[in-house]
């Protein structure tokens, strides 16, 4: 008899729907990290013939490789450097602030050029194009009007000073 009360339990038992079956849930994708682009330096007001000059000085200098021509604020690293190698008869136009190789465009009051410019250095920052001793833009920048500017991305522009310093390297590998 103990049967048959368990009968009517157990078919009350069948009639119970299950557990429904788990709705598979698609897998979340990873989301990419934002891209944070950097802000473009500001561009110095009007043209560049009109822009501040930075602050600093030119200094010369000669090691065992050749000359030196630094430029930047006095008891800090060289803004911009310009450098005789003797024995491979080239000159290193170098920029500091950037250790991404990009383009480096140079103007003159006679002319404008730009050069592939890779990383010289990391640790300061910069970046360096190497010239032919006679490339018509260091006699461009030796006579500039006062000045020439130097253009990079990522770089604020900037109007440098063209001292007799230049000149100096650029004859000490022409000779």
């Amino acid at each position: 008899m103990n049967h048959l009360i368990l009968l009517p339990l157990l078919a009350l038992a069948a009639c119970v729907p299950s557990k429904p079956e788990p709705v598979p849930q698609p897998k979340p994708q990873p989301v990419p990290p934002p891209v944070v682009v950097a802000p473009q330096p500001a561009r110095p007001a009007g043209d560049w013939i009109d822009w501040p000059i930075e602050a600093g000085t030119w200094v010369y200098r000669t090691d065992t490789r050749g000359s030196l021509a630094l430029f930047g604020p006095a008891g800090a690293n060289a803004t911009v450097t310009l450098r005789c190698d003797k024995a491979r008869a080239r000159i290193f136009f170098s920029v500091s602030g950037i250790s991404q190789s990009g383009t480096l465009t140079v103007r003159t009051s006679s002319t404008m050029k730009s050069f592939a410019a890779s990383q010289a250095s990391t640790e300061p920052p910069y970046i360096a194009t190497e010239l032919m001793p006679r490339d018509p833009i260091l006699d461009a920048i030796a006579y500039s009007r006062g000045r020439f500017a130097i253009e990079i991305a990522g770089l604020r522009p900037m109007a440098i000073p063209n001292w007799a310093e230049i000149d100096r390297v650029i004859e000490d590998c022409r000779s």
